[in-house]
């Protein structure tokens, strides 16, 4: 049975690939050059890639996808990971499905993850609303951005 692309994502639509596999529909992940399996979260997450992209400035180069880091002994994966031209890190990017509400556990989430990260910046989607927030790492406090911020934005919260 074939899946029905959600088109009401509030992303600019920048031509997403996709092509029918085997074990069924797939999408094309240009930061990790390879076909991954579509599901609604997977959808997400290469529609904000290419917003970061062409939108914000971000260099696809200077974007993780999807990898792996070490918490409490467990092992995440954290969706993305957007870094300044000096190579440091800079926002975290969490991203769920549209269907899924963006509440206190997806933050928290983004907090848990940005222990072992510690990035300034912390992005969650899930295509339909964005909510950035910088992290101030001597207090620990978060302040909500009123807009997602620009690559070059990003790094000078980087300096902060």
């Amino acid at each position: 049975m074939a899946r029905r692309l959600p088109d009401h994502l509030q992303l600019p639509d920048h031509g997403v690939k996709t092509k029918h596999g085997p074990d069924g529909l797939l999408v094309f992940d240009p930061a990790r050059r390879m076909w991954v399996r579509w599901t609604p979260e997977e959808w997400v997450r290469q529609h904000f890639l290419n917003y970061l992209v062409h939108d914000l400035g971000c260099p696809l180069s200077l974007i993780a996808m999807e990898r792996k880091l070490v918490l409490n002994g467990l092992t995440k994966r954290f969706d993305m990971l957007v870094h300044g031209t000096d190579g440091k890190p800079l926002a975290l990017v969490e991203c769920k499905a549209p269907n899924v509400d963006l509440d206190q556990g997806a933050f928290d989430q983004a907090a848990r993850y940005n222990k072992v990260v510690q990035v300034p910046l912390l992005i969650v989607t899930n295509g339909l609303r964005h909510f950035a927030c910088f992290v101030d790492r001597s207090t620990g406090s978060w302040s909500f951005l009123d807009h997602l911020p620009d690559h070059d934005r990003m790094m000078a919260f980087g300096k902060a």
